[in-house]
């Protein structure tokens, strides 16, 4: 039985279309969009017209009418907002998958600038990061950031927290604290962990934003529900629908 797939789209623009040509008959889709766009979208796909599209996306999540929804075009602030409504969380943990220009693809967290601030918050990215690695097939193996090389240590106390943090998480979940290589880290490794929330937000926009990158979607960690948030610059969906295809069909019996 083909996983269903609940996708934000706010206007009937050319990514939304890709996306509906490239996943094909892999998911069984249907969007969510506003009232008078169903016909724009072409008779090979489901629409759902609502008023506020990224509250009837949140309820079919929720209520399970599909395995799992990607944000698409819809606006963040309101989808998001609806998100955490109906999770019951007051905060989101997010996990994005990016592309390097030369077609590596790795999972980085935390992406939140108030994520990840703790030894315990990045312990629990190590775990959901894993997860999520083995279901879209992706190198094994999970690198912890830090602010320096080991031989910076005493340069400045925040460094040194970095390093004593990163050692401990890698201690803890068997990962590898690859100092602040990042360079090698996005070529060797399938997850990536940031020294905190600001830094890999920072990572997250320089390389999808100005190193000629990519974002596919970082789905949410802290719900039980099985929702991948997306940005509105990306030139399709497509990654991101496989994702939450990958995670779903991994939580069939």
């Amino acid at each position: 039985m083909p996983v269903t797939v609940g996708l934000g789209a706010a206007s009937p623009d050319e990514k939304i279309r890709a996306t509906v040509r490239a996943v094909g008959r892999e998911v069984d889709l249907t969007l969510f969009s506003c009232p008078g766009t169903a016909g724009s979208f072409g008779d090979t796909v489901r629409v759902v017209e609502a008023v506020h599209p990224e509250a009837a996306l949140v309820e079919a999540l929720a209520a399970g009418d599909i395995d799992a929804a990607v944000r698409g075009t819809l606006p963040a602030s309101s989808t998001l907002a609806a998100l955490k409504a109906a999770a019951g969380v007051d905060h989101l943990e997010r996990i994005a998958l990016l592309e390097t220009a030369e077609g590596h693809l790795f999972l980085l967290a935390p992406v939140g600038v108030d994520e990840g601030w703790t030894v315990a918050d990045k312990v629990r990215f190590v775990e959901h990061g894993r997860h999520i690695a083995r279901s879209f097939g992706l190198a094994g193996g999970v690198a912890v950031l830090s602010g320096g090389r080991l031989g910076d240590i005493g340069r400045h106390p925040a460094v040194d927290r970095t390093m004593a943090d990163a050692e401990l998480v890698a201690r803890l979940t068997g990962a590898e604290h690859v100092e602040i290589l990042i360079e090698e880290a996005t070529r060797r490794y399938g997850v990536v962990i940031a020294p905190d929330g600001i830094s890999g937000n920072l990572i997250f926009r320089t390389l999808a934003f100005l190193g000629a990158g990519a974002g596919h979607g970082a789905p949410v960690v802290n719900i039980d529900k099985i929702f991948v948030d997306t940005s509105r610059a990306s030139p399709d969906y497509t990654n991101a629908i496989m994702l939450a295809k990958s995670l779903a069909e991994s939580r069939k019996p």
